[in-house]
């Protein structure tokens, strides 16, 4: 009788606790979709040239909810750049970073990159990246005109970023360039993780995230794959990127902002290809 009520006391504790869990997870559900969706504009490059505000519309009605610019928005005027923040507004868009060429985030070219990211609201403005260093010295360079550039951003209200290509992972004399740029800048200097680079170096994803907890704070999602055929022309998910675990140490350890779904290509034209690549985003991380 005695185990009887034991057990009858369990089970009135299980359900009454039951709420409390489902209401939880529903937080957490809640959590996790605040986190936007968007996608770089390199790949849909050639629709974006063709038409950006027809694109633009193209990609708010696939389901995407911010976009990042890349290199060419640098020679938008002022008046260009409140043309587009209209459209983006009109069509219920936002932007959180914009890539921004090396030569442009040097300190006398930032004025205008950070007019430009005021009018677009941005957080961010992201080097595209430096390009390859023959030595660690020059990787160290780089970490100095990150750290002066982020000097500059910071009184402006905006972040300073940097994204990664594969060379970053390749180690020189021993040691890899990402870890110079991660140790030899301040903390509030964000990273973007390029997945798919980063894992055609060989380097583990998931390792760099979590060395470099709350400094990831938005990612390129892209897929890589070995076949010498696809390499990074295979949709999101078709690859050998880790997506669920990389989602969930983004989301609990790395500080992601945004996500931004980025193409070199694929066998579909480029918007069919930012299409699938949300559809396959969404069902990975459902």
């Amino acid at each position: 009788m005695k185990a009887h009520t034991l057990t009858r006391r369990a089970f009135l504790t299980t359900v009454g606790a039951a709420p409390l869990v489902a209401g939880a997870l529903a937080a957490e559900s809640a959590a996790r979709k605040r986190i936007p969706i968007g996608i770089q504009m390199y790949s849909v490059r050639d629709d974006e040239k063709r038409d950006l505000f027809g694109t633009l519309k193209g990609l708010r009605e696939m389901g995407y909810e911010c976009v990042e610019f890349w290199a060419p928005y640098f020679e938008w005027t002022i008046e260009r750049a409140k043309e587009v923040r209209k459209q983006l507004d009109d069509l219920g868009l936002s932007c959180y970073s914009n890539h921004t060429g090396v030569k442009h985030c040097a300190v006398e070219h930032l004025p205008h990159a950070i007019e430009l990211n005021h009018i677009l609201g941005s957080r961010y403005v992201i080097m595209a990246h430096a390009g390859p260093q023959p030595s660690l010295d020059g990787w160290r360079r780089t970490a100095e005109a990150l750290v002066k550039a982020h000097e500059k951003l910071k009184p402006a209200g905006l972040g300073c970023g940097y994204h990664n290509w594969d060379v970053d992972f390749r180690p020189i004399e021993g040691t890899r360039p990402i870890d110079i740029l991660t140790g030899n800048t301040p903390k509030e200097v964000a990273f973007q993780l390029d997945v798919a680079t980063c894992l055609a170096a060989g380097a583990d994803p998931l390792a760099y995230i979590k060395a470099n907890a709350g400094r990831i704070k938005t990612y390129h999602l892209k897929d890589w794959s070995p076949d010498r055929e696809k390499r990074y022309r295979v949709l999101l998910g078709e690859g050998i990127g880790p997506w669920k675990q990389l989602l969930e140490l983004a989301e609990t350890v790395g500080g992601v902002e945004h996500y931004l779904i980025e193409q070199e290509g694929s066998r579909f034209s480029q918007m069919e290809t930012a299409r699938r690549c949300l559809e396959n985003f969404k069902a990975i991380r459902a």
